[in-house]
């Protein structure tokens, strides 16, 4: 059991990606499969699948790889983190990089990335930052 899910997740991506692994494996939950999903719908991962087993399923996720065997995804950081909480409101969302990342936010109409927060006018706890 790990205390945050959240930068589990993360750190088992940024460890696939510097050791040119194909796909990632780890736990599922519904907030961890929401996650993948957003950086899938956003162009930085590949396919997203569950498998389910004896406890709570298993979560692959396919990294994504350019021509010239460089990852899409070249940074991500864990904002709001158990010992210190990062909320903002719908006009303080998080800008990453100049435009070039995405912002994930978990809002009271779910969980999405900080331009869909803005659209939807919904604050909330900023999750990750992903570039």
């Amino acid at each position: 059991m790990t205390t945050d899910p959240i930068a589990d997740l993360l750190n088992r991506i940024r460890n696939g990606i510097l050791s040119r692994q194909a796909s990632v494996e780890l736990p599922s939950s519904k907030l961890k499969v929401r996650l993948a999903e957003i950086l899938r719908d956003e162009g930085y991962l590949g396919p997203v699948s569950v498998a389910p087993d004896e406890k709570q399923g298993r979560l692959t996720i396919d990294l994504k790889w350019t021509t010239e065997r460089q990852n899409v995804i070249a940074g991500l950081r864990r904002v709001s983190k158990p010992g210190r909480r990062v909320y903002t409101k719908v006009g303080a969302l998080p800008t990453v990089r100049g435009g070039l990342g995405i912002a994930v936010v978990s809002t009271p109409k779910g969980v999405m990335t900080a331009d869909a927060a803005k659209t939807a006018g919904v604050g909330g706890e900023v999750l990750c930052e992903v570039w």
